[in-house]
């Protein structure tokens, strides 16, 4: 069997996922070939990645520059390429993730010429992010949403609300993606390694710290989270906030938390956030939309109390007894789940233990390579 990916520029979660569903593939056999921006590939290592496993294939990579926003003779030149290359390499089905990378694919492999021997590659596209609301940019991605519904020989979703939109949208088989984080749960974090952990943010003693991790965009709603920590003040001493990651609002959030005279560290990118997950005495997700977020599956997996939203698939890795969920932009709720949190032991230890049961449950990386090639063998009969 063989098996196109093709994704759009990635930061996070969505090539990270590609790659694991890429080299599980290889790792059983299956001929893998990956379509993507040469920058996604030089920060996540496609090209000439080897599969898992004992005699596990290698995956190859090829460059198509396919942007992170629409442009039209950009577009048209990706769409131009895919087939082409699509074309001379005849696989059986092209998994395509995201709403941009689906749809331009979408109208490359209509434009496939399919001969008596090599019919055209069945298409599956994974929907990993909601689409903007409003504007010129909404119009364009609902766009996008009817060509993939439209198109797709199978849809997936990461949370139950795109499964709707997808299905309203007109798809014929909508499914539910399966996105697991990184496997094995985390090495208990030792006193003396929580106590490092603390002295390097300057936390003071009996200081709560507040743990936040995710991009520093507009989705991850941390604008939102530094309004709540500042209804903190008469938590004594005053926790304090942690936010771990990178990106465009990096700035803007800085500049706020000075205005606000918030204890706030910016940690910037760590690659040590499980240990900074078992050190922190509660994590936070207040984003305004999740799929199947990798972090507060780490999370679960390190059994901290969890205070998140109630957005996307936020919910379905949670259940309703491993996390105090709080509605979208209620930055009052937020700041009071928080609170409620560190004002209550008892409370925070059954979020801890119901956490670490509901890690139990969450699918592993063999799981999510099995459910893939089940529907590729499906869509391509």
């Amino acid at each position: 069997m063989k098996i196109a990916f093709v994704l759009g520029t990635s930061t996070g979660g969505t090539a990270r996922h590609v790659r694991m569903l890429a080299a599980g593939c290889a790792a059983r056999g299956v001929a893998v070939e990956v379509f993507g921006p040469a920058r996604t590939d030089h920060d996540f290592g496609f090209g000439g990645g080897a599969g898992g496993g004992t005699g596990g294939g290698r995956i190859g990579f090829t460059a198509v520059e396919i942007a992170e926003r629409p442009r039209v003779r950009s577009d048209l030149r990706v769409i131009a390429r895919l087939r082409r290359l699509l074309q001379a390499w005849r696989p059986d089905a092209v998994h395509a993730h995201g709403l941009r990378a689906g749809a331009l694919t979408a109208i490359a492999v209509a434009f496939i010429r399919p001969t008596a021997y090599d019919p055209k590659p069945a298409l599956i596209v994974t929907v990993h992010n909601a689409p903007p609301a409003g504007g010129v940019t909404g119009a364009v991605y609902r766009v996008l949403e009817l060509i993939v519904a439209r198109s797709a020989d199978s849809v997936l979703c990461v949370s139950a609300d795109l499964e709707q939109r997808m299905r309203a949208a007109g798809a014929r088989r909508v499914g539910h993606a399966v996105v697991p984080a990184p496997a094995g749960r985390p090495a208990a974090v030792s006193a003396e390694t929580r106590a490092a952990i603390r002295a390097e943010f300057g936390a003071e003693a009996e200081q709560a710290v507040v743990l936040a991790v995710g991009r520093l965009a507009a989705q991850k709603g941390f604008g939102l989270l530094l309004d709540a920590a500042a209804r903190w003040g008469d938590i004594q001493p005053r926790p304090l906030l942690v936010i771990v990651g990178e990106g465009p609002l990096a700035a803007g959030l800085r500049s706020r938390a000075a205005s606000l005279g918030l204890p706030v560290r910016f940690a910037g990118h760590r690659r040590d956030v499980p240990a900074l997950l078992a050190a922190a005495d509660v994590f936070v997700l207040p984003s305004v939309w999740e799929g199947q977020s990798l972090t507060l599956q780490e999370a679960l997996r390190a059994g901290v109390p969890i205070v998140a939203t109630r957005v996307g698939g936020n919910p379905e890795l949670t259940g309703e007894d491993a996390a105090i969920l709080v509605p979208s932009g209620d930055v009052e709720r937020l700041a009071g789940a928080v609170r409620a949190v560190l004002g209550d032991p008892a409370l925070a230890a059954g979020l801890r233990k119901a956490a670490a049961d509901r890690a139990d449950a969450l699918p592993s990386e063999d799981d999510a390579v099995s459910a893939a090639l089940t529907e590729y063998r499906h869509v391509a009969r």
